[in-house]
């Protein structure tokens, strides 16, 4: 390598840049439009969705990476250098469209930055990118300098100095990515082979049957795409250990260096490789901080900061090889503008561990006094998140203890499942569900990172030192790349974590679902508020309201047959309730059979109606009349026939309900029509909400069972409302309100209700009349 000073001028060079609108990209474009004033830009950037890549190039622009540039330089020199210095190729990574052929610079950047992708996204973007880059600048002529941005960990899992030369595998990575790319159509056939498409159907049905047919299917179906991408996950990262590499992103990364020497390099052309350690936060340019999104140690902050990581399997000794992007960007710049030899690449290392190494044990002695002197509030209590102090115990020791807290939290979760959901087994539910969600994230950062925080390499960094000596003193500061200038104290905790917790909302406590303040509901005449009835308005189900009207009917001496009869199938009923909401309706109603519609009538208008009044919630009702009085238009919506809701028919607008098929003045014990329930209600709210020009986006719902959940999910204001476990942990996830309604004294009258509804209804509008208008 030369020993003058270094060129650090591109002059009027066209530049052809990928991955320009990601984190390094950004970056780079932001010092040639900034320092480099002589230079052309042609971005290669895909269309996304209907904006074209000129769009995206302008929104780009906007992005607080160009605040500074904007700032210094004007609107108008901005809108200058869109129409005469960038340029736009509209395409992906992949097979590209014919490229300019006067160019002078190609920085290559563009690459998926997972970890674990699944096997043949991580080889055609990363590989394939690479091919159809070489091939396309082959094709068009020009003979620029390359500069290829790859990263430290290519060279596998190894221990000791990897010295900044071309890799020394004899993999063929053309038969690995033809492999790779078959893979997904191997796995995509096993998926749909029939026992395993019954493994998912039945898994669905388990869990979903109660939504309704149509549930279990979607569901099915995303646990069959969930399945394809796991294993295909599993192909990468396992093909990746199998021939030595820690994953499959280093592993791609690799075989794209291969396709650079041979495709490029070795056809006289001049190459340079930058291999960049962990990219985090700008340490000066274009501002101290400057980071866009989380990048690779950033998700380990947060998670400590919050107390989901008590212990780690990090080495202490070893090197967290971490590099702020202003040193990569320069160091990228600076090999642009002094190309390597024709058909003689040259390698970068831009890293920190050899020259001013940061162990983890530093590491985390940075981010507990961060933590310490910032602590994040504990949601829900008021109080603050103690920082956790790691021992350092081993891989190993970690992860069995990290299986066993995953076994013993998933007999916790089996053994809450099997209580009613109350609201203090729904709080414990809650944890365990969070401490899952704990764990869970704790092995995959165990699985993710392993390799980078038991990592015993040292990248030799002789070639990148070099170069910034050959950088003229005076630009040193600016341009420079010195990693023994940097304080690691003084960048945590003054810059780069700062800008972490700048970028998250971890300072603001979102309140959770039962903690939602309460709002008044605005007064509109297009939205609709739809209860359900058993465990929503009233705390009693088919069964009591059945043994109400059997009580009330039958002689004593019949009484105690009946209620043995009821508990002799109760099994049959309980195993019906868990398959199919429906299936339960139809399975207990039949009980009705052989009575007189006459009788049951007399039934409902005396004792069974006061009854039924006394088991009203009154927050339900409270609620019921806000709606009514926002001028919202409230409907109860059941299962069970229309006779046994008649009695709070005068609290709402319509009854919706199901009719008993009757003979000769008997009730035959068959509904007349498929009960409401699940997929049913959710396709009669569609059709309920196009016949009454009804804003369901606007709209509310109320309702207590996993089976209510697919009709619930239509409205914009869902709420569970002392709901059970399936529903509950459902509502949970997606932050609706839960309401732990209870009973109490309730004054509630047959004189009141009808006072209260001011004329609007009647419970007559309970039976067939009342369905027929709602459109069931």
């Amino acid at each position: 390598m030369s020993s003058k000073s270094a060129n650090v001028d591109l002059g009027s060079a066209h530049v052809f840049l990928t991955g320009g609108t990601g984190f390094l990209g950004q970056a780079v474009l932001e010092r040639l439009l900034s320092d480099h004033p002589g230079t052309t830009v042609t971005l290669l950037i895909r269309k996304k969705g209907s904006t074209p890549a000129e769009d995206r190039l302008r929104t780009l622009l906007k992005k607080p990476v160009f605040r500074v540039w904007r700032e210094k330089v004007g609107e108008e020199e901005v809108e200058r250098a869109v129409r005469e210095r960038l340029r736009v190729v509209e395409s992906g990574l992949g097979p590209l469209p014919p490229l300019p052929s006067d160019l002078d610079v190609v920085i290559h950047s563009a690459s998926t930055v997972s970890f674990d992708p699944p096997i043949d996204a991580a080889f055609d973007t990363n590989v394939g990118g690479a091919v159809g880059l070489y091939e396309a600048l082959l094709a068009s002529g020009s003979d620029p300098q390359v500069v290829h941005v790859s990263t430290c960990y290519v060279g596998g899992i190894r221990k000791g100095v990897a010295p900044e030369a071309a890799l020394t595998h004899d993999v063929d990575w053309r038969a690995e990515y033809e492999a790779a790319r078959s893979a997904r159509v191997r796995v995509e056939l096993a998926s749909r082979q029939p026992d395993t498409l019954r493994g998912f159907i039945e898994d669905s049905r388990a869990v979903h049957g109660k939504e309704g047919p149509q549930a279990v299917a979607k569901y099915a179906e995303a646990a069959r795409v969930e399945w394809v991408q796991s294993l295909l996950v599993d192909y990468g990262r396992t093909r990746a250990e199998s021939l030595g590499w820690t994953d499959v992103y280093t592993l791609t990364k690799a075989f794209a260096e291969r396709a650079a020497e041979q495709l490029w390099a070795a056809n006289g052309h001049r190459l340079s490789i930058v291999r960049p350690a962990i990219i985090e936060s700008a340490l000066r340019h274009p501002y101290p901080g400057w980071i866009d999104g989380f990048k690779v140690a950033d998700p380990l902050i947060l998670a400590y900061g919050r107390g989901q990581l008590p212990e780690f399997p990090g080495l202490p000794d070893s090197a967290l090889d971490v590099i702020p992007v202003d040193y990569v960007v320069n160091v990228i710049l600076a090999v642009a503008a002094n190309p390597a030899p024709a058909a003689e690449p040259e390698y970068f290392h831009v890293s920190s561990g050899a020259s001013n190494p940061l162990p983890m044990h530093r590491m985390f002695y940075n981010v507990n006094l961060f933590f310490k002197n910032n602590p994040m509030p504990q949601q829900g209590s008021g109080e603050h998140i103690v920082a956790p102090t790691w021992r350092f115990p081993g891989g190993r020791k970690v992860e069995s203890a990290l299986r066993r807290a995953l076994q013993r939290n998933e007999r916790r979760v089996k053994w809450l499942e099997r209580f009613r959901s109350t609201a203090r087994n729904r709080g414990k539910m809650a944890k365990v569900q969070q401490r899952r969600s704990d764990l869970e994230l704790l092995s995959n950062f165990t699985e993710l990172y392993r390799a980078y925080v038991q990592t015993e390499i040292i990248f030799d960094d002789t070639h990148t030192k070099a170069l910034n000596a050959r950088i003229p003193a005076k630009l040193r500061d600016d341009i420079g790349f010195d990693v023994t200038a940097i304080d690691w104290e003084d960048y945590f905790q003054r810059v780069h974590f700062p800008a972490v917790m700048a970028m998250t909302r971890a300072f603001t406590v979102r309140p959770t679902a039962s903690e939602k303040t309460e709002r008044v509901l605005p007064r509109r005449t297009d939205v609709v508020a739809v209860f359900d009835l058993e465990g929503t308005v009233v705390d009693v189900n088919l069964a009591v309201q059945y043994l109400w009207v059997r009580s009330a009917g039958f002689r004593k001496a019949a009484w105690p047959g009946e209620f043995l009869s009821l508990a002799a199938n109760l099994p049959t009923y309980l195993k019906a309730e868990r398959r199919d909401r429906g299936e339960f309706i139809r399975v207990f109603l039949r009980r009705y059979k052989g009575m007189p519609v006459a009788r049951l009538e007399k039934v409902v208008s005396k004792g069974y109606g006061d009854t039924l009044l006394r088991h009203t919630l009154p927050e339900a009702v409270e609620r019921i009349r806000e709606h009514r009085a926002a001028g919202h238009r409230t409907v109860l919506v059941t299962g069970s026939i229309g006779i046994l809701a008649s009695p709070l028919a005068g609290l709402f607008d319509e009854v919706v309900a199901s009719t008993m098929h009757q003979q000769d003045g008997v009730l035959t014990g068959f509904l007349e029509r498929p009960p409401l329930v699940d997929e049913a209600r959710a396709a009669w709210l569609r059709q309920y909400a196009a016949a009454n020009g009804i804003n369901l986006s606007q709209s509310y719902g109320y309702g207590d069972s996993h089976a209510d959940l697919v009709w619930l999910e239509l409205l914009g204001n869902p709420s569970a409302v002392n709901p059970d476990t399936n529903l509950s942990r459902e509502a949970q996830r997606r932050r609706w309100r839960i309401y732990n309604w209870k009973r109490g004294a309730n004054k509630l009258t047959h004189d009141g209700i009808a006072q209260a509804h001011n004329g609007v209804a009647s419970a007559s509008a309970t039976s067939e009349e009342a369905s027929k208008g709602a459109g069931t």
